[in-house]
C-alpha cells in the first residue's frame, strides 16, 4: 500500500494545471513569459482568473496526495503523509506527462502543509501574502515560506523525526527550483507579479 500511495501521489502531482489552463486559452505556457508552468507566470501572461485556477489546482494536488498517505497511515503527521506530499511535489517539478518539465512546487507543497498542519499552513500562507504584497515579487514570498516551513512545523506543527526530514527535503527542492529566481534577485532583475 505504501508504494501504491507514493506512485499515486506522484502521478497526481504530475498533472500540470498551468499547461492545461494555458491550452484552454490557446497558449503554450512554456513559451510565454518566464516559461515556467506555475501560477506567477500564468498571472503575468493570462491574468487573475486563469492564475487562480492554476493555484487552486496545484494546491489541491498537495492536499489530495497528503490525504492518500494520511488515509493509509491514519496519521496526519506520519512520515507517509509527508512522503506522499513530497512525491506530489516531485511530480509537479518533474511531471511524467509533460516530459519532466514542471514548475517549482510552491503551491503543491503548501497544500501538503495545509492538510497535515492546518494552522501552520494558514500562518505560512499569510506570510507569503504579506511578502508578495510588500515586495511585489512572488519568488520572495515563496522562498520565505520555504525557509520558515520546517522550523514552524517543528515548533508548532507537531512534526518530528523522519516526517520532519521529509518536509525539509520537500522545501529544499522548492528552493533549488528557485535557483534562477535567486540569481535574478541578487542582480535586482527578478520579475514582479504584475501582468506583463
Amino acid at each position: 500500500m505504501v508504494v501504491v500511495a507514493l506512485v499515486a501521489a506522484y502521478l497526481i502531482g504530475s498533472l500540470d494545471f498551468a499547461v492545461v489552463v494555458g491550452r484552454m486559452h490557446g497558449v503554450n505556457i512554456h513559451e510565454v513569459g518566464s516559461g515556467n508552468p506555475g501560477t506567477a507566470n500564468v498571472l503575468r501572461t493570462l491574468g487573475k482568473g486563469p492564475a487562480a485556477m492554476v493555484f487552486i489546482g496545484d494546491l489541491m494536488k498537495g492536499v489530495i496526495a497528503a490525504a492518500i498517505g494520511m488515509v493509509v497511515s491514519n496519521d496526519p503527521h506520519s512520515a507517509l503523509t509527508i512522503a506522499s506530499g513530497l512525491a506530489a511535489v516531485i511530480g509537479h517539478c518533474f511531471p511524467v506527462y509533460h516530459r519532466f518539465r514542471g514548475g517549482k512546487g510552491v503551491a503543491t507543497a503548501a497544500g501538503v502543509v495545509l492538510l497535515s498542519m492546518p494552522i501552520v499552513g494558514l500562518v505560512l500562507a499569510g506570510v507569503w501574502i504579506v511578502m508578495v504584497l510588500v515586495t511585489r515579487i512572488s519568488a520572495v514570498g515563496s522562498l520565505t515560506l520555504a525557509v520558515l516551513a520546517v522550523p514552524a512545523a517543528a515548533l508548532w506543527g507537531g512534526l518530528e523525526g523522519l516526517a520532519l526530514l521529509l518536509l525539509g527535503g520537500m522545501f529544499l527542492l522548492v528552493v533549488l527550483r528557485h535557483a534562477e529566481n535567486i540569481r535574478r534577485l541578487v542582480r535586482g532583475e527578478e520579475r514582479s507579479v504584475a501582468r506583463s
